[in-house]
């Protein structure tokens, strides 16, 4: 969903609202949740993990809170980041339409491919 919002001289800006899909679709994100879909981190334990800059973790981590992946509570001076796991039923749901087709689809090409499941053929003899 894009907002344009006009300006007092005629200047459009945009804002995108985030979603679940464009949080996963980076793997750096994806192994952000994995590592706090456990336990709490503090955000300096998270960038320790990765061989990028710590803004650019801070970048992740942002877009996951924008999204409702993760929440951020502060303690002290320390940050830390916990999943909210509970919006990636939106991708769940959305793949779950696609399930019985490809179950459908993988089971007859299962039985395509077993001589055991597939009717017996009479073979070819070639002239």
């Amino acid at each position: 969903m894009v907002t344009l919002y006009l300006q007092p001289k005629g200047f459009l800006f945009k804002t995108m609202r985030r979603d679940v899909f464009q949080a996963i679709a980076d793997p750096t994100r994806r192994e952000i949740l994995n590592m706090i879909a456990h336990q709490p981190l503090n955000v300096n334990a998270v960038a320790e993990n990765f061989a990028v800059s710590r803004t650019a973790i801070y970048k992740h981590i942002k877009m996951l809170t924008e999204c409702g992946l993760v929440v951020i509570t502060q303690f002290g001076r320390e940050r830390f980041c916990e999943a909210r796991l509970e919006r990636l039923t939106e991708v769940i749901d959305w793949a779950e339409q696609y399930r019985k087709t490809w179950t459908e689809r993988f089971d007859n090409l299962e039985n395509f491919l077993d001589p055991a499941k597939s009717p017996k053929r009479k073979p070819v003899r070639k002239k």
